[in-house]
């Protein structure tokens, strides 16, 4: 066996085991790789001494995804959070998911924010997640939306918040937006956030305070995250209707700003607004119109897509009265440009009048009317306020000064 070894060892003369020169004692193979440490062959035997004492270098256990991503985790049943005895009220997710699944009517709320893509490959794997689900739920920035893939329903849903700011300019960041992705099974309720947008620790705080909607199971879930997000929606919009109040009122305003690039930043800013707000209603009636979400949560259901049809109309009546404020602000600036036009033209009528006069008058004649006049210049410089101030008498009096 030894001698097997040795010519095995002969055949790739490159690595040495650690304690040895040139000979393996028996089993040595049997240590996992990554404990092995192997280097060149000592050429002193000071180095081979230090070889000897240096002690084995050890392979750190790979990281499996970003636990840091879990917000809270909890099992519900009977429309209550169960909490064990002597066990913390954040449970992994592991452990949840087997308690569920032995209690009859319980159900997981897990809630993640950000999470990388190994961590959504280990949540699949112990919810039984499709794989391109996963994925999805692992990367940001999709479009509101609804989907069935076996019994996961994914519902996809953006996130808004208003930017408070002192006053509107041409960088100024309005809404700021994000999205969260509720991943509904029979016995689970999953929520990846994306962004620093919509954080729902609230919601589950209020939810848990309603024992006669949390009851009903995951969907109970799908309902609170919904509701809240529409809430928001309506809050920026009411943030939003005071800054069109304020940007109409400077518009028109006796002093008013030449500028207008603010107004079309906050145009870009609608834009992503009516991006989160507007592209929900449609996955949302198809949802009602399923048969997906139990029958005694519809009416919470039809009242989070009345509020989303009042948001819809007054995000959509947003771009109308942008636009209206645009186009006076334009045709103010076209007015104010064409009354510079005239008052330079009137001023430069004006001032011809006295250019005139001293041109004649500067021109190499012998023989110039009141030329050697004694009254000459003085008549001269009266014709020129004369003429002058009747012109500008007769330009103010037309509005042109």
């Amino acid at each position: 066996m030894l001698g097997r070894v040795r010519r095995r060892r002969r055949d790739d003369s490159e690595f040495e085991s650690p304690g040895f020169d040139g000979y393996a004692a028996p089993g040595w193979h049997r240590e996992p790789p990554e404990r092995l440490r192997l280097r060149r062959r000592p050429r002193t035997f000071r180095q081979f001494l230090a070889g000897l004492m240096r002690p084995l270098e050890t392979a750190p256990a790979p990281r499996r995804g970003n636990p840091d991503a879990v917000i809270d985790c909890a099992v519900y049943a009977s429309g209550a959070r169960r909490v064990e005895p002597g066990r913390p009220r954040q449970l992994p997710y592991q452990e949840a998911a087997r308690l569920a699944r032995r209690r009859r009517n319980a159900f997981v709320w897990l809630g993640l924010y950000e999470p990388d893509r190994p961590t959504m490959a280990d949540v699949a794997e112990v919810f039984g997640l499709h794989d391109l689900v996963a994925e999805q739920a692992a990367g940001g920035g999709h479009r509101p939306g609804v989907e069935t893939v076996g019994e996961v329903t994914r519902l996809v849903l953006r996130t808004a918040r208003y930017v408070e700011h002192d006053r509107l300019t041409d960088t100024s960041e309005v809404v700021e937006t994000g999205d969260i992705t509720v991943l509904i099974g029979p016995w689970f309720a999953i929520t990846v956030r994306h962004g620093p947008v919509g954080p729902l620790r609230q919601v589950r705080q209020e939810l848990e305070e309603r024992p006669e909607v949390l009851r009903h199971g995951p969907w109970a879930v799908a309902y609170a995250v919904g509701s809240r997000l529409v809430d928001n929606y309506l809050d920026v919009a009411g943030h939003v209707e005071r800054d069109l109040e304020r940007l109409e009122e400077e518009s028109f305003a006796a002093v008013r700003n030449t500028e207008i690039a603010h107004i079309y930043q906050l145009k870009r800013e609608m834009v992503e607004f009516k991006r989160a707000v507007l592209p929900l209603a449609e996955p949302l009636s198809r949802l009602l119109d399923s048969q997906l979400p139990p029958a005694v949560l519809r009416p919470y259901l039809v009242d989070v897509r009345g509020r989303l049809s009042r948001a819809v109309d007054r995000v959509a009546g947003f771009d109308d009265l942008l636009n209206s404020i645009l186009q006076a602000r334009l045709a103010q600036i076209s007015i104010d440009q064409n009354d510079d036009m005239r008052k330079i033209a009137a001023w430069a009528a004006i001032a011809a009048v006295p250019t005139v006069i001293a041109g004649v008058y500067g021109m190499n004649f012998a023989v110039i009317p009141g030329l050697n006049s004694p009254y000459g210049f003085s008549g001269a410089v009266g014709a020129m306020i004369v003429i002058g101030g009747g012109l500008y008498w007769r330009l103010k009096r037309t509005g042109w000064l």
